[in-house]
């Protein structure tokens, strides 16, 4: 039988999901902010069996990974060594893209 391939959520994908989540309670309610959260999860389960389409990250950006829009944000991930699926960041739509990216996957300068 073979082993159900695992969600990773990265250090820097972590640090964005908490920070989707205070804003959204701060500025909406818990039940929005839970309702949000819930559904990026949902979004992270489906990369596996494609039920979330993603799109590669343009070849020069010199980086192996995939993308998929989820309501607000940009989600970023890629696949380990061991075929686990790694959420590597998330970024708001209107986040510079270029910098954060490159930070939160070990590629800035």
């Amino acid at each position: 039988m073979a082993n159900k391939v695992q969600i990773r959520i990265q250090g820097a994908a972590s640090y964005r999901i908490d920070e989707i989540y205070r804003y959204t309670r701060d500025h909406w309610e818990t039940q929005q902010a839970d309702r949000y959260i819930t559904g990026l999860f949902k979004a992270f389960d489906g990369i596996a069996t494609h039920q979330t389409l993603s799109r590669p990250i343009p070849a020069e950006f010199g980086i192996d990974g995939y993308f998929f829009r989820y309501e607000q944000h940009f989600v970023y991930w890629r696949r380990l060594a061991n075929n686990d699926i790694g959420i590597v960041t998330i970024l708001h739509v209107r986040m510079h893209q270029i910098d954060r990216f490159l930070d939160d996957f070990g590629e800035g300068a």
